[in-house]
């Protein structure tokens, strides 16, 4: 990181090359996430508690607690460490103080409602349905805001964020 700091990443084809990389990975981890999630249900109310709660009609059971603390598990680590190591690259575009904020605030939000939306369903009340289709649509477009802007940032060669001062003043 400390490349985007001083800019670097302007001037070192292999670093810009690393993050194109790694921003194309997490498209590719963007789009199977919307497939997971349309794999096991869709954006309506009724979907979304059948999955959690389970549906009489298709033979299915609710999600167990075991089941939903494995994948909590999981998430909770693997996200933390894209949203950290994202939002960290977005933070070197030219956007103002308070669209950085949206950007550093929304998706781990999102993400941690998105988890905590399924749990609510399941053991609370299934009215927490409406959450989870708002975190999941929330999470995905916020995610999808935060790599736009971070490869407009790297194809444009723009640079925002943290300044470098020197002795005599800013760089």
């Amino acid at each position: 990181m400390r490349f985007t700091v001083t800019g670097e990443q302007r001037k070192n084809d292999f670093l810009r090359t690393v993050i194109l990389l790694f921003l194309g990975y997490i498209l590719l981890h963007w789009v199977s996430n919307g497939a997971m999630y349309f794999l096991n249900m869709t954006l309506t109310y009724d979907s979304v508690v059948g999955y959690y709660l389970g549906n009489p009609d298709e033979f299915s059971e609710p999600r167990s607690y075991e089941g939903m603390l494995e994948v909590a598990h999981f998430h909770l680590f693997a996200m933390g460490i894209l949203l950290i190591t994202l939002v960290h690259l977005m933070l070197f575009a030219p956007l103002s103080d308070r669209a950085k904020q949206a950007g550093i605030w929304l998706p781990f939000l999102f993400a941690v409602g998105n988890e905590g939306a399924g749990w609510l369903v399941r053991f609370a009340a299934p009215e927490f349905a409406y959450l989870k289709i708002v975190t999941f649509l929330g999470l995905e477009l916020s995610l999808l805001w935060v790599m736009g802007v971070t490869l407009w940032s790297l194809a444009t060669n723009r640079r925002g964020g943290y300044r470098v001062r020197t002795s005599s003043g800013e760089a």
